[in-house]
């Protein structure tokens, strides 16, 4: 049974207090709020909207986000309760070594950098596209070979503005997290901004008639739509990746995570709306569909400030996704499964700043050579998995009385809210193409390779049972 052998949370706790591999605790609520927000508002509102719309719902986009959502709330409780209770870096791995055992852990463990790793080279990337075309409304064109992933056939061999802006973020993670919690709010507020100055200037040109027929393409089309603006939520399960560096976690945990979670969701709603209203949902199947959706009412220059907004979004995104998977890297590493080099901390910075160094060399290699195409797929599936498992946790941690009476925040109506959230997200995670199952299988599989040879043997518990 070592296959599943368990680390109690008081032991999880107790591991954050050791010397030489303590994180800075600089975190209050506000900061965790606007992480979630710089995570989640990014490339899904400013990209996915359109193709979602033209594709797949139409119109009834609106509830292809009200679906979606709702499978995020649920489970952002269930993630709540386990930041609340368990403050310690590595979200639903960390949640998963108390609840299910080392060998689920590992798999969670191994799940999530495929999130975050390929999230954050898919972002560099959309960031790159974006920073591109403001290059051009000033005239300026970077040579086509160094514009974009390798692809002989167009010419293009890396994508350097990618690469650059992976090695900023970079450079600013190593600075500490409250620089980067700073910097991350400042951009925030621009892009609340521009979503804002969307909706204030859109609401005038929304024609009734756009929004017919609602649903063009019936109900599963809505349900394809929401598994495809699913991608639009993915962050805010990287705020519980800062548990370990949040001031009174108990009470600001679950403040950050649900606050930040419902401002998108209203934001979200609204923008589809306003947006599906303005032109029809045919025309929508664009890389910009918000600036476009001003370009075809003619207000060029809020289109400008929105390509503006799109960047900031961008950027912030990419920043809160690199965090989320250097802190993975630390957890796993400090549990043995990965070696112990990614869990050092600067003494000065108290940072993980080697492993912040290394996520970046990965990250740059992804975004600046492998053209990704359809990988915010693959990121789907990596994160529904991740929120079942919690979910599922979540009825663990009730059953065994895992976490004393009063510690934190608590889920309501449990079992009904961790089988709604698990429901949700089954139903979502079956609406991805069979290509996307095969290609995880597959990055399972690799993971297992790398927990038999290494991960087993180098496990913190099993050198503690050998002792």
């Amino acid at each position: 049974m070592s296959l599943f052998r368990k680390k109690s949370i008081d032991a999880l706790i107790r591991e954050t207090g050791q010397k030489d591999i303590t994180l800075k605790k600089d975190l209050g609520a506000f900061d965790l709020t606007m992480l979630g927000i710089g995570a989640i508002i990014g490339t899904g509102i400013f990209v996915l909207t359109g193709v979602a719309a033209a594709k797949h719902a139409g119109p009834a986009l609106i509830l292809s986000f009200i679906i979606a959502g709702l499978a995020c709330v649920f489970a952002a409780l269930c993630y709540a309760e386990f930041a609340s209770s368990v403050p310690v870096s590595g979200s639903a791995y960390t949640y998963s070594y108390a609840t299910f055992g080392e060998f689920i852990a590992w798999i969670l463990g191994w799940d999530l950098i495929l999130e975050y790793g390929l999230a954050s080279s898919a972002v560099a990337s959309g960031w790159s596209g974006y920073f591109q075309g403001l290059l051009a409304g000033f005239g300026l064109h970077l040579p086509d070979a160094l514009t974009s992933a390798y692809d002989p056939t167009k010419g293009t061999f890396v994508d350097i503005p990618a690469i650059i802006i992976v090695f900023i973020i970079t450079l600013l993670l190593t600075q500490g997290v409250k620089k980067s919690a700073k910097f991350n709010t400042v951009m925030v507020f621009i892009k609340l901004f521009v979503v804002l100055l969307f909706i204030a200037v859109g609401v005038w040109y929304v024609e009734p008639a756009n929004w017919t027929p609602f649903m063009p393409f019936g109900f599963s089309g809505v349900a394809t739509g929401a598994a495809t603006v699913f991608f639009a939520y993915i962050g805010f399960d990287a705020v519980s990746t800062a548990a370990e560096e949040v001031k009174n976690p108990q009470r600001n945990m679950p403040i950050g995570i649900i606050t930040s979670l419902l401002v998108c969701t209203i934001l979200y709603i609204v923008v589809a709306a306003i947006l599906t209203g303005i032109v029809p949902y045919n025309m929508l199947d664009v890389k910009n569909p918000v600036a476009f959706a001003l370009n075809f009412i003619h207000q060029d220059w809020v289109a400008g400030f929105i390509s503006l907004g799109a960047i900031t979004g961008i950027t912030t995104v990419l920043l809160v996704m690199m965090y989320g998977q250097t802190r993975l890297f630390y957890a796993i590493s400090r549990d043995g499964l990965l070696p112990k080099v990614l869990s050092r901390v600067d003494k000065k910075k108290q940072t993980p700043v080697v492993n912040s160094w290394i996520t970046c060399l990965i990250v740059a290699i992804f975004a600046g050579f492998v053209p990704l195409g359809k990988l915010a797929e693959l990121t789907n599936i990596g994160t529904l998995f991740a929120f079942m498992t919690v979910s599922v946790g979540i009825l663990v941690l009730r059953k065994n009385k895992s976490v004393p009476e009063g510690r934190g925040f608590r889920v309501p109506w449990v079992p009904l809210i961790p089988i709604l959230a698990f429901v949700f997200c089954g139903y979502l995670i079956l609406q991805l193409p069979s290509t996307t199952w095969i290609a995880f299988g597959v990055w399972l599989i690799i993971g297992l390779f790398v927990y038999f040879i290494y991960g087993r043997r180098h496990s913190v518990l099993n050198q503690q049972q050998e002792g």
